[in-house]
């Protein structure tokens, strides 16, 4: 080593600061997380060890049965102008890089154009003909794994006997020398542990994919339980991430402290597609629930309205059989039937059925206005509510004759209290029940293993129902103990909720109606007001395809 070192002609000065130089490049590749980043540290530290002026690195594609070699980055200090284009090719052992990617053997090659006779490998010239440019001495290593699988190629091209000489086809022969067994052997080391970076990085970029497929699996567990809420935690997640990007861009007022990094904004951006996941465990009927009253009680109630009108007929044709019967006892059945006044006797049987029926159909009516989740709500039912709780009054106390003869309430208590939610579809046990998803969305996400950079999603997530004033859930956290990710995925949680075209059983507001509402809503201590006037002035809404009327933007 030392003979190789006097070779070279380094002093002991000389090698420490080599080492030095490798400690620092080999920290450099361990804190480097961007593929294309690492790819251009780990040929840019090559060539200034080895003086070389130009080089490139392939990385292997084994995920297809049949292995490709991509040409992934090149540099070149005398033709720094020229752009590479990244490409493909079938790894095979024509080509300088693919031969070592397959034998995992070094190629110190002095003169590429000048190969020995008999060897398997070749130098591609159309390149420097293309540029122009004159390859020279060729220095191609292996980057193998831990394993020695080799995973890559760096190829490293015209060591140059001066480090500011520019290369050209005329002066290239005289400029160049060919690389050294102790730069093999230093860029070789140097290799192998970028392989290693190189192999945590892709290694990482799979632990994120396979963690981007389970949160995509586990939003579509939650849209197929509940298919009205479809593509509601993409958009929040749309909204929440492109308000965090504009609270980390404001220079002055409140939020100007607020600054999140791209490891922050995926942190939110995952606790705003899981925010709702706890709804898995939220029965489905509750989920699925779009009026007062469920489809089947609906269904059993229509079954006792037909019941009821059958019974009624049958009554009245009881009554009008009875009635003959006891006349025709006192005189001939031919006398009763043609006397008028047994016949209008006979009509007010038929009347009284008719208008009892027209009872049932008007009960019927007001039973399917009031099973409306926004029924007791509008101005139309607000103005005949003391007439519809008259009807509502009878209606509770209807009773029918069931097939066992005894007599039923037509509507029973409890349905009749459905029926009278001042508002919206949920009695406040089956709002509980929902509510309850905030804390099965908390308890899941605490169980998974989340790094150091997303150890913050379940309590983002697990909050996004609180209130500043301590007013929400489930804790009643507020304003300091609710962290600011958490305020901004509340305010496009609401947005989204009110603004969605997905809910049957609720009408879409307009988006300067929902912006008055937040605003209501700020002005109450509920939510963030600073938070909401960054929403509005930057139109973060936009990111939905969402905007406002030209008159009130202008106004705005």
């Amino acid at each position: 080593m030392n003979r190789e070192r006097k070779k070279l002609g380094l002093a002991d000065t000389e090698s420490v600061e080599l080492i030095e130089q490798l400690l620092a490049i080999g920290t450099a590749l361990s804190s480097s997380s961007d593929l294309e980043e690492l790819l251009c540290l780990i040929l840019s530290k090559s060539r200034e060890i080895t003086n070389s002026d130009a080089g490139s690195v392939y990385l292997v594609d084994r995920s297809e049965a049949i292995p490709k070699l991509g040409f992934k980055i090149a540099q070149n200090d005398s033709l720094p102008e020229v752009g590479f284009q990244k490409f493909e090719v079938s790894l095979n052992p024509k080509s300088l890089a693919g031969y070592v990617a397959i034998t995992g053997e070094s190629l110190n090659l002095p003169d590429a154009y000048n190969l020995l006779p008999g060897v398997p490998y070749q130098f591609d010239r159309r390149f420097d003909q293309t540029i122009p440019y004159r390859t020279c001495s060729v220095l191609v290593l292996p980057m193998q794994d831990q394993e020695g699988e080799v995973i890559g190629v760096l190829q490293l091209i015209n060591r140059k006997i001066k480090p500011d000489v520019v290369i050209t086809p005329e002066n290239a022969l005289a400029v160049t020398q060919p690389y050294s067994q102790w730069e093999e052997r230093i860029v070789r080391s140097l290799s192998s542990q970028a392989a290693i970076s190189i192999e945590r990085n892709q290694l990482q970029g799979a632990i994120e994919n396979l963690f981007e497929g389970f949160v995509r699996a586990s939003v579509q567990i939650i849209e197929v339980r509940d298919p009205t809420t479809f593509g509601h935690s993409e958009r929040v997640a749309d909204l929440t991430v492109r308000l965090s990007e504009e609270v980390s861009s404001v220079s002055s007022g409140a939020l100007r402290a607020i600054q999140f990094s791209d490891r922050q904004i995926q942190e939110i951006r995952y606790a705003a597609l899981l925010h709702d996941f706890g709804k898995v465990c939220v029965p489905e009927a509750i989920l699925s629930k779009r009026k007062k009253l469920y489809p089947q009680q609906l269904e059993v109630i229509r079954h006792r309205f037909a019941l009821a009108q059958r019974t009624l007929e049958m009554e009245a044709v009881q009554a009008k059989y009875q009635y003959l019967l006891s006349t025709a006892n006192h005189q001939h059945l031919d006398n009763v039937l043609s006397n008028c006044p047994h016949c209008q006797h006979m009509q007010q049987h038929d009347t009284q059925l008719v208008q009892a029926i027209e009872t049932l159909d008007r009960y019927w009516q007001l039973l399917l206005q009031l099973n409306e989740p926004e029924a007791i709500e509008t101005k139309q039912f607000q103005a005949l509510s003391e007439e519809a709780l008259s009807e509502l009054t009878a209606l509770s106390q209807y009773t029918y004759r069931n097939i066992d003869g005894k007599l039923n309430p037509l509507i029973t208590p409890s349905e009749i209290a459905q029926l009278m939610l001042p508002k919206g579809n949920l009695t406040p046990k089956e709002r509980l029940g929902i509510e309850a998803h905030v804390k099965y969305t908390y308890n899941f996400l605490q169980r998974i293993p989340w790094t150091k950079h997303l150890k913050n999603v379940p309590a983002i997530a697990g909050a996004h129902h609180e209130k500043l004033d301590g007013s929400g859930y489930p804790q009643g956290l507020k304003q300091p103990d609710i962290p600011v990710q958490t305020q901004i995925l509340t305010i496009a949680d609401i947005y989204d909720a009110l603004t969605a075209s997905d809910r049957p059983y609720k009408r879409r507001l307009p988006v300067d109606t929902v912006l008055q509402i937040l605003r209501g809503e700020a002005a109450k201590n509920k939510i963030n007001t600073d938070l909401v006037e960054l929403f509005e002035q930057r139109q973060v809404f936009t990111v939905l395809g969402h905007a406002l009327p030209i008159d009130n933007h202008s106004a705005a």
